[in-house]
């Protein structure tokens, strides 16, 4: 998130993404979401700087629980459905603009095997409902709202204080009008009986341009062999 230029950057990475765990050797290679697994955020993050060069100010994270009762906390976000599915009892219709309360995001975000492009279509449709999510939850008003903070503190963590909040709530709610999206395309790969999706270093450097740029930072050359 950019303040100077008033522009978010948003990129997915695949879950089942490929990595060397720094920390972590013996466990290696493995998919992503291990090195919260393994190491916690201190691993997730120096498992991401590794491969992406990017700085990490802050983090947030947020379980499924708490993401469903932050949408209803901000009264519902606004998606439009990408494709037509069923999911979870609830009928999606491609082009169609849906109202959504949290259980119903949440069922628009978490579909997965009926995606023509698997967990990259879901990751698309995680993007539409979190900037959602931002776009309504941005206001100073919300941020400061003690019983929007408490209906969540149970199912997120992050390094932000209350003042970093605000700070964020005053200074930067003018980037979520300037969006761009993005994810890193990785390929089917099986390594003992794992299935891993291998992000070519190419496309590993293409995300660090684009994120470091965003950020108003000089491209580096990542690291061969990594």
């Amino acid at each position: 998130i950019n303040p100077k230029t008033n522009k978010t950057t948003v990129v997915s990475l695949p879950r089942d993404m490929k990595v060397n765990l720094p920390d972590y050797p013996d466990y290696s290679p493995a998919k992503i979401n291990a090195a919260y697994t393994y190491g916690g955020v201190d691993e997730t993050v120096k498992t991401i700087k590794k491969y992406f060069n990017v700085p990490t100010d802050a983090y947030v994270m947020v379980n499924m629980g708490g993401l469903e009762k932050a949408i209803d906390q901000v009264g519902g976000v606004t998606v439009k459905s990408p494709l037509t599915f069923d999911y979870e009892g609830y009928h999606f219709t491609k082009g169609v603009t849906y109202h959504m309360n949290g259980k119903k995001a949440l069922a628009f975000s978490r579909m997965r095997y009926d995606d023509p492009q698997g967990d990259y279509g879901r990751q698309e449709r995680q993007r539409l409902v979190i900037m959602a999510l931002l776009k309504s939850s941005i206001s100073y008003k919300t941020v400061v709202n003690q019983e929007f903070l408490n209906s969540i503190s149970k199912q997120t963590m992050t390094n932000l204080s209350f003042d970093n909040m605000v700070a964020l709530a005053q200074n930067y709610r003018h980037a979520t009008d300037n969006v761009t999206t993005d994810h890193a395309q990785g390929q089917g790969d099986w390594e003992n009986g794992v299935a891993y999706e291998s992000v070519s270093q190419a496309e590993c450097q293409r995300i660090s341009n684009k994120l470091r740029a965003a950020l108003g930072l000089k491209p580096e050359t990542l690291k061969t062999g990594e």
